[in-house]
């Protein structure tokens, strides 16, 4: 039977865990049992929790940074509506995938104010995306593709905040979901914003 990589183990185990229980909850000791590894050989590859659950955002959930990245060099031959509507539907799966993990951090304020320090450190954190897709909105002005007046920096940020608001607020909703399919969602998103900003 072909085992994989240890790496690879590490950092499945965490997607896992962190998903179960929380980043808070989550330790290296319980990561690397899941993984059927030593905590010592965790730290071979990762040297701190905030390291993994870094690596576990950008190598096992939708890739909304690369996305974002990409678009503002080269929008594909796609138009702007078109684009949005793919990055809010990444972007949505993203969060619903990143809020219950990260969410359980904000119950311990310490942990809290250690993991964004790490994450400052790293330089990382939730305001890439805004910073992404401001980039990419701004590449779109300067093509005259969307208003010279458009504040890009508030639109990136209406799309993006409505993608956290779908991930957070539809879980406590009767039946636990949006009323809106993800691509209907994305696509809603998308033309609303350019309503605004075309």
């Amino acid at each position: 039977m072909d085992q994989k990589p240890t790496r690879t183990r590490i950092v499945d185990a965490a997607r896992d865990l962190m998903r179960t229980a929380g980043l808070a909850r989550t330790t290296t000791k319980e990561i690397a049992k899941a993984a059927g590894c030593s905590e010592a050989a965790l730290y071979k590859y990762f040297s701190s929790k905030e390291e993994l659950f870094v690596t576990v955002l950008n190598e096992r959930l939708p890739r909304l940074g690369t996305l974002l990245g990409t678009l503002a060099v080269d929008p594909q031959g796609r138009g702007v509506e078109e684009n949005l509507a793919e990055i809010a539907r990444r972007a949505a799966l993203f969060y619903a995938e990143t809020f219950p993990m990260a969410a359980s951090l904000y119950a311990e304020p310490q942990l809290k104010a250690r993991h964004e320090e790490v994450m400052r450190e790293l330089g990382v954190g939730p305001h890439l995306p805004i910073e992404g897709l401001t980039e990419y909105l701004r590449a779109e002005q300067a093509h005259g593709r969307i208003s010279a007046g458009a504040d890009c920096q508030a639109a990136a940020s209406l799309l993006l905040g409505a993608c956290v608001h779908r991930a957070f607020a539809w879980e406590m909703s009767p039946d636990g979901r949006p009323p809106q399919s993800l691509d209907d969602f994305a696509r809603s998103i998308a033309r609303t914003l350019m309503a605004g900003i075309s």
